[in-house]
């Protein structure tokens, strides 16, 4: 297992949290997502490392930036 945490620019509410929690949960080999909606962290874990061009998408897709990576 891998664990890796992504800072995501614009969320601020539960509704956020669920969207990037649901397009980042699609991303084949995900297991788990645990967002932080003070910090903007978004902790996943996976059986390999991600493509981070996945993550990227998967957050973009949801409507949110990705800082970094």
């Amino acid at each position: 297992m891998v664990t890796t945490t992504y800072q995501v620019q614009g969320m601020t509410c539960g509704h956020c949290v669920n969207s990037v929690s649901t397009e980042v949960r699609a991303i084949p080999g995900v297991d788990d997502v645990q967002v932080d909606l003070a910090s903007g962290q978004v902790t996943v874990t996976s059986e390999q490392p991600l493509d981070p061009a996945a993550v990227r998408a998967a957050v973009d897709e949801a409507g949110y930036d990705l800082v970094g990576a």
